[in-house]
């Protein structure tokens, strides 16, 4: 029913959009003289926070056209190259002939589109050729394709590599980093020749238990019974996942955005100011990050429930208890593939430790094939996004996948 009244209040606001919209259009008009003064300028950035609050964030597009290799631009072209009900395999192809590192980057499936990864992408493709996992919206997927959980995610991911194998190197963000593991330990007790050269695992929940931050601390609090009575719901008419049960993006977004209200309030504000001010620079910020940030999907109520279960509320990964159809994933047949793990000093989503817990269950990996990077002074999305990731955190990436290559 939340979902539903969701979707109402949506459409109840539509006038109030358009009237934003309209208002801001007659203020702004360059052959208007009010346009130039104080009021009329107020009156444009009331109505974008306006039309801004109200509106539907569609998927944004990766937009990228274009790099440089040894020091030439070169196309860059977006290619699908394998699709399943819940998700599409990208490949970022780009016109050169030289032979790069392949790379499955691997987006997660907790409430934003891949092109959150957008930084992450532009800074690889220049010297590696990469792979994207570009997750579905639940909201899109018709109920005639079934469920989708943890146990799929995984037999997506080896199906992924056995697809790119065997001299791959697999990048795991945030969420991915659990199922990314799970994959590459029964793969590697397969025998398997795809098995990836190099793990790569950065701000991920392996270990929940260590230096626990606000998000994990909610897992803890309520049942699984409470999650599933509150915050699943169907996806309502006329969508393509009618009826479909899902964790809707908009919960997800509200929950995201109140850990850090206040930003986000000041953030606001100071748009409506660089509006008035007339200071291009900071709106095209503000749009651009607020553009992906807002942008959300719905994840399929099992997998959520599923994730949240064994990754947050039994850490079963840690304690040996993970398993993937009845099977328990054994993390420490994991012997020729290289492990780094990548952490932010100031990460509030995964705290410091819970990714670098990799190795400790990771027992088998040679020492020469394990590696740890710490970024000082970034949060959760400075690690795969930013100056710092471009920098600092890229070069140490990149540099481990070619001396384990």
């Amino acid at each position: 029913m939340l979902y539903q009244l969701h979707e109402w209040q949506h459409t109840a606001l539509a006038p109030f959009r358009a009237t934003a919209e309209a208002v801001r259009e007659f203020y702004s008009n360059p052959y208007s003289p009010i346009s130039y003064t104080g009021l009329g300028r107020s009156m444009v950035a009331s109505c974008e926070l306006v039309e801004r609050m109200t509106r539907r964030y569609g998927k944004p597009a990766f937009g990228l056209e274009h790099t440089v290799v040894n020091g030439k631009r070169v196309a860059v072209r977006e290619v699908e190259v394998l699709s399943h009900p819940f998700c599409t395999l990208l490949h970022f192809e780009r016109d050169t002939p030289r032979k790069d590192p392949k790379v499955l980057l691997v987006a997660p499936l907790s409430g934003h589109y891949a092109t959150l990864l957008r930084g992450t992408v532009e800074a690889l493709i220049a010297d590696h050729d990469v792979y994207v996992t570009d997750w579905i919206n639940a909201q899109d997927v018709p109920v005639v394709h079934g469920t989708f959980d943890l146990d799929d995610y995984v037999d997506y991911v080896i199906n992924f590599l056995d697809m790119l194998g065997p001299d791959v190197h697999v990048i795991a963000v945030c969420q991915p980093s659990v199922p990314v593991l799970a994959a590459v330990a029964l793969m590697a007790e397969d025998g398997s020749k795809s098995a990836p050269r190099t793990m790569t695992l950065m701000g991920g929940p392996i270990d929940t238990r260590v230096n626990p931050t606000k998000v994990n601390e909610l897992a803890k609090t309520k049942s699984l019974e409470w999650f599933e009575s509150t915050v699943i719901h169907r996806v309502p008419a006329p969508h393509p996942g009618f009826s479909r049960k899902v964790y809707p993006g908009f919960i997800q977004l509200n929950g995201f955005m109140s850990l850090n209200l206040d930003r986000h309030i000041d953030a606001h504000v100071e748009l409506f100011n660089h509006l008035v001010d007339g200071d291009g620079d900071g709106v095209a910020a503000h749009r651009k990050f607020y553009d992906e940030y807002m942008s959300v999907m719905d994840l399929p109520a099992q997998y959520y429930l599923q994730t949240l279960k064994t990754v947050f509320m039994e850490h079963a990964l840690p304690k040996g208890m993970f398993t993937h159809r009845g099977r328990r994933v054994d993390p420490s047949a994991i012997h020729q593939t290289a492990l780094l793990t990548v952490e932010g000093e100031r990460d509030d989503i995964s705290g410091v430790g819970q990714t670098a817990a990799a190795h400790e269950i990771c027992t088998k990996i040679p020492a020469k094939k394990q590696a740890h990077h710490l970024q000082k002074g970034v949060g959760h999305y400075g690690i795969f996004n930013g100056r710092r990731w471009r920098t600092e955190v890229l070069p140490r990436v990149a540099s481990f996948i070619r001396e384990h290559a």
